[in-house]
């Protein structure tokens, strides 16, 4: 039986359907929106600020991140590789191991989450602690 691959046409319309460019902040070109298309959603600045204690293996993440679904933590750790955010390292060991921690572009980035924090306590009335659980 004959395995028929999609041809070059179809592959553009499945390129086209999971990534619209004119639909990204980041053809505006301005630092903020180019920013925003990076840490703008729910879950990736909270993932950022629990990766500035250091490494932490997938399953620590979706503790400290209560409500996050694994296939949403998976995206966004995925989406903040490619941006060379956070660093991925897979150790070959049984069972296999994989770590995530901040690079350098990714540190850089916890000024602006520290104003985050720093804006919620004040105009939001969030008086919770906003660190990861110590116990992970």
């Amino acid at each position: 039986m004959a395995v028929r691959l999609p041809t070059r046409k179809a592959q553009a319309k499945v390129r086209l359907r999971t990534h619209d460019p004119s639909k990204s902040m980041a053809g505006i070109g301005c630092p903020v929106a180019l920013t925003a298309e990076i840490i703008g959603n729910k879950w990736t600045p909270l993932i950022v600020r629990d990766l500035a204690a250091g490494h932490r293996r997938f399953s620590e993440l979706e503790r400290s991140l209560a409500g996050v679904s694994p296939k949403t933590l998976s995206e966004r750790l995925k989406r903040l590789e490619e941006a060379g955010v956070v660093d991925r390292a897979c150790f070959a060991e049984v069972p296999p191991r994989v770590e995530y921690s901040l690079t350098a572009k990714g540190f850089d980035l916890l000024p602006v989450i520290e104003s985050m924090r720093a804006f919620g306590a004040r105009w939001l009335g969030s008086d919770l602690p906003c660190e990861p659980d110590e116990d992970d």
